[in-house]
């Protein structure tokens, strides 16, 4: 490879944080590269919700770097032995099923050069099948999202161990009552 072209991808899978490294001669490298050209410089028109910073949740983050570069006069350490990030690429699935590519050419540098690119769905269907994004999503409307689901099984057991424990603590209190005799406060000072 060139040595101007990334070599080394780190994958992030979905929101699992699952972290994936490959390098270029392997077999999912060279389908990743396919499926989301990390050299292609063109971008298509989003929905306007998406260009807002509202579209589904990323499948997976892209990190392409290129190994083997760097060394004196720009660091202490041997020539060769740095990692420069070339890209980074956001995979997003579609209400409709459609794999698209959020790019950042440049994650080092703060500006607003974010290409958008529908990618071959074979491709990415593949890569899905590999494990390589992590476990597919639950299909839409197929029950509450995990967040809300875990919120509300706590909430659950908050209210019933809050019911039942000031319900346990009453029937004490009431035992305790009955089981004690009634005791009387005397003023001392009337009698004498």
């Amino acid at each position: 490879m060139s040595r101007d072209i990334p070599d080394l991808a780190l994958v992030v899978a979905g929101d699992s944080g699952r972290t994936t490294t490959l390098r270029s001669g392997d077999r999912r490298f060279a389908l990743l590269w396919q499926s989301l050209a990390p050299t292609e410089p063109r971008t298509e028109r989003v929905p306007e919700a998406w260009q807002r910073g509202r579209y589904p949740r990323a499948r997976a983050t892209v990190m392409w770097a290129l190994t083997g570069i760097g060394g004196w006069p720009y660091t202490r350490r041997a020539p060769g032995g740095d990692v420069a990030i070339e890209r980074q690429d956001q995979v997003f699935l579609a209400a409709d099923g459609t794999p698209w590519v959020r790019s950042d050419p440049a994650p080092d540098v703060a500006d607003d050069d974010i290409r958008w690119r529908r990618v071959p769905k074979d491709v990415f269907e593949r890569l899905e099948r590999d494990g390589l994004f992590g476990p597919a999503p639950a299909a839409p409307g197929g029950g509450l999202p995990d967040d809300l689901r875990w919120a509300a099984v706590g909430l659950g057991a908050g209210l019933a161990l809050g019911v039942g424990g000031t319900l346990a603590v009453r029937r004490r209190a009431a035992a305790q009552r009955v089981a004690e005799p009634r005791q009387e406060l005397i003023d001392l000072g009337e009698l004498g």
